[in-house]
């Protein structure tokens, strides 16, 4: 699946990855291939990205690392929306 993670800044990734997992207002829940299209309230938390993130290096101050090996950026707040294999994080 495609995703891009947007801030007001900026784009900070947009790329193809395997898995998302996101603080959504009801609980943590994940995106794979092919999941139905939704739209969510993000709360304060981590939003952890399973794929060979390729991140720009002016950007990459901002991802960390899981022990498991994912990729995480902590947000304050956002939304996100998949639909057509597409996630779009708009992050705060």
């Amino acid at each position: 699946m495609y995703l891009e993670i947007v801030s007001p800044e900026a784009t900070l990734f947009s790329g193809e990855v395997t898995s998302v997992s996101v603080p959504g207002i009801n609980g943590e829940f994940q995106m794979l291939n092919n999941h139905a299209p939704i739209v969510s309230l993000l709360q304060e938390g981590k939003v952890r990205v399973d794929g060979d993130m390729d991140i720009e290096e002016d950007y990459a101050s901002k991802f960390s690392k899981d022990p498991d090996g994912r990729t995480v950026l902590h947000i304050s707040s956002g939304t996100i929306e998949m639909k057509d294999n597409k996630v779009i994080v708009l992050a705060d």
